[in-house]
């Protein structure tokens, strides 16, 4: 039975999703007949969500491919021209723009291949998927995000195949491509194992700001105060309201994940004594023992040290070794804290442990 966080997840896609382009590339004729059958079925909901989709065939019968589109009901025309030809671009516009999506011929280009770039650019692509016979591996696992300008650096820790898709997908991103996912075609439910979920399952290669910590936006507040309800009932923390983040939202950053917040945490600075709080560390559930906790406090001390600060410190029970044993923090007494946060601490009753660490 699918989890409540598992369709909450699958929903937050779908109006990121609708009215883009993808262009699906399947290497038909090598693949298991059922995992075809499954991916032409999840295409057909794809297309029921608003996706405007192009597959594009990269080996064996176009037609019975065709036909099958046709058999799971998805709206598909059939292009008369090869992917490769100048052509197929306008008579692709025109398919999706009746509403139909279309099925290409791409059985003499290789899966990424620089006709195939120009195609997909051509026809205003959000990502190229692929689903081939062989996946790229780093160090025999696949790499669920990558960044295009990292991409070199991994080569060696793949192997052959993996280094030609990886360098051809990198390649295709820093020539436009936002995204290219590299998919491992023989496993059945793959294309929505890797769309509906913040970290997918197959190998991710993206030009633009996939995961990033930004700026929290006042649109964030929501997503931030439920992020957060559940640990402060847990530890019986002292609760913010949506006017109390947004009067300090400045100092607030979060962890996006294809721009859905994951993570948080905050900087409260002390002009007077010279020192921060990072405070309001929080990551969902689902995203735990990632190290994004550690990137978000190394943030907010970047954040900090851009700021001349020479120290910061942390309240907590229950992270406390964490921030000692991961994070190189120091325990220290109440005379660290400055004196508005000591004095709420005092009031608070709270017995939380006082943890310091001098910036280098």
């Amino acid at each position: 039975m699918a989890q409540s966080s598992d369709v909450r997840e699958v929903l937050q896609y779908i109006p990121q999703f609708r009215g883009k382009v993808f262009l699906v590339l399947v290497e038909a004729g090598l693949l298991p007949e059922p995992a075809v059958a499954e991916t032409l079925l999840d295409l057909a909901v794809l297309e029921d969500l608003g996706v405007k989709l192009v597959l594009g065939v990269l080996g064996g019968d176009l037609k019975d491919l065709y036909d099958w589109t046709l058999e799971c009901e998805i709206m598909a025309a059939r292009v008369t021209r090869p992917i490769a030809d100048p052509g197929a671009v306008r008579e692709v516009m025109e398919i999706l723009a009746r509403g139909q999506s279309a099925v290409i011929d791409a059985s003499l280009v290789g899966p990424l291949d620089e006709a195939v770039v120009d195609f997909a650019k051509g026809i205003g692509v959000a990502k190229i998927i692929t689903l081939l016979e062989e996946a790229i591996l780093i160090d025999g696992h696949p790499a669920h995000a990558i960044r295009a300008a990292e991409a070199e650096s991994l080569v060696a820790r793949t192997d052959h195949a993996g280094a030609v898709l990886l360098r051809a997908a990198a390649k295709a991103c820093v020539s436009g491509v936002p995204r290219v996912h590299v998919l491992n075609g023989r496993r059945q439910g793959v294309l929505v194992d890797e769309l509906f979920s913040n970290e997918g399952v197959g190998t991710m290669v993206h030009a633009d700001s996939y995961r990033l910590i930004r700026p929290l936006r006042e649109e964030d507040i929501p997503e931030l105060l439920g992020m957060i309800g559940r640990s402060v009932r847990r530890t019986k923390l002292v609760e913010r309201t949506y006017e109390d983040i947004q009067s300090r939202i400045n100092d607030f950053h979060v962890l996006a994940i294809d721009d859905n917040v994951v993570g948080c945490v905050a900087l409260h600075e002390y002009q007077a004594e010279a020192c921060a709080e990072v405070a309001c560390l929080y990551v969902k559930q689902a995203h735990e023992r990632r190290g994004y906790g550690i990137e978000l406090v190394r943030h907010a001390e970047s954040v900090a040290k851009s700021r001349g600060i020479p120290r910061v410190f942390a309240l907590s029970n229950r992270a406390s070794d964490f921030f000692i044993n991961r994070l190189g923090y120091s325990e220290a007494t109440l005379e660290v804290l400055p004196a508005a946060r000591r004095k709420q601490y005092e009031e608070s009753g709270r017995d939380s442990r006082i943890l310091s660490r001098h910036l280098a």
